[in-house]
């Protein structure tokens, strides 16, 4: 896999692109129980018939995308709204990045961490371990990178990216991603309620930090990414459910930028896991 990884990586974007839409709609025809998830999570926000078609190809375009951006060389990348970044880190108090399931997530640590990272803020992202013992090899060596760190769902990583922040330096979450059992609340995500982790506020509340809504948009026909930053939109409340229901709500607004560069097929309603 290791080598098909490195192959792929030097294919152009377009092409990966391509294949990935192809990809897309084999996984949704081949799995009734995806099928289903994707149509059911798509329909709570209200997506047209275009925009669900259009969001089947995009899921695969976010995979076969990967060894592109892991190990092959850069692509274009603009942004909008990159003064909110300056604005933010001008005021030394560290910055929590957050991010859903959309467009292409990954691009948006790398964007940050070649324009901010290696000018001396770095930034620290959380991730969970996948259970391939290769593809964690593969995942770790890609995405460490100066200016660009990875701190896993545990303990420690917590502690890593307290310590980041207290420095002044950027963290990067997920919000959007089920956490694990005892580290959630359950808030509304597009009217259903969803299990969702405390952890970006306690980590503001903490810290002082300041907060930004961030997604990498996927251009078409591989013409590159756009990042896109903007500020939440109301100062989070001190009482934990409600600070999680705005961020919930942030990340609903983001999603309707692009609903179609969503990962609906996501289990985002499940229940949680058992922390290890």
């Amino acid at each position: 896999m290791i080598i098909l990884f490195k192959l792929l990586s030097v294919w152009p974007l377009w092409l990966l692109h391509g294949l990935g839409v192809v990809l897309g709609w084999l996984a949704i025809l081949t799995s009734s129980t995806y099928r289903q998830r994707f149509v059911r999570h798509a329909g709570l926000a209200g997506l047209t018939r275009y925009q669900l078609l259009k969001a089947v190809g995009e899921s695969g375009k976010m995979v076969l995308e990967l060894p592109r951006l892991w190990l092959g060389p850069q692509v274009t990348v603009t942004w909008d709204g990159a003064e909110h970044v300056e604005g933010a880190l001008a005021q030394g108090r560290g910055l929590v990045f957050l991010t859903p399931h959309l467009g292409c997530f990954e691009i948006a640590a790398q964007a940050y961490a070649q324009r901010f990272g290696q000018m001396g803020k770095p930034v620290t992202v959380l991730f969970r371990p996948p259970r391939q013992k290769w593809f964690m090899a593969l995942m770790v060596a890609a995405r460490q990178r100066p200016g660009l760190q990875t701190a896993p769902t545990n303990l420690s990583g917590v502690k890593q990216l307290i310590k980041a922040l207290k420095k002044g330096d950027t963290v990067g979450l997920l919000p959007d991603q089920v956490p694990p059992r005892g580290m959630g609340v359950m808030a509304p995500f597009f009217g259903r309620e969803a299990y969702t982790m405390t952890l970006s506020v306690r980590l503001v509340q903490q810290t002082g930090a300041s907060v930004l809504l961030a997604w990498g948009e996927r251009l078409p026909f591989g013409r590159g990414y756009r990042v896109h930053v903007r500020p939440l939109a109301q100062p989070l409340p001190t009482a934990l459910p409600e600070a999680v229901t705005v961020i919930n709500h942030a990340m609903e607004t983001l999603v309707l930028q692009c609903p179609q560069q969503y990962l609906w097929g996501y289990a985002r309603y499940k229940q949680p896991r058992t922390s290890a």
